[in-house]
């Protein structure tokens, strides 16, 4: 069985770099997705993702708020306990590849057209 997401959206935020003392370095950030039922009835999904490593220092350094991204990735699920013992779940995307999609001005970011990490 494959466990292989790709999505297409918008940042939502600026990404939140986290460096680790073990020198491991994590991306996050959220994608806004729209779902076109009509012109009147459009939901938006957001997804959050994870990328480490080299490509989370690029992701920090060259993707803003607002720019068009093509995330492909895996679907995970972080599951844990709540402070009141409650079992909860928190699913993202752990990325492997984050792209530009569009124009530059799309955008607004000092790389190519289709640039991927």
């Amino acid at each position: 069985m494959a466990n292989s997401v790709t999505i297409v959206g918008r940042l939502g935020q600026d990404p939140e770099i986290k460096y680790f003392e073990s020198g491991s370095v994590k991306a996050r950030f959220s994608v806004a997705v729209d779902r076109n039922y009509s012109k009147e009835n459009r939901i938006t999904d957001w997804f959050t993702i994870e990328v480490w490593g080299r490509k989370a220092e690029f992701v920090g350094e060259w993707i803003k708020k607002g720019a068009l991204v093509s995330v492909t990735g895996q679907l995970e699920v972080n599951r844990y306990n709540d402070q009141a013992g409650n079992p909860k779940e928190w699913p993202y995307i752990k990325a492997t590849d984050v792209s530009f999609v569009g124009s530059k001005r799309d955008n607004a970011a000092p790389m190519e057209v289709g640039a991927s990490f």
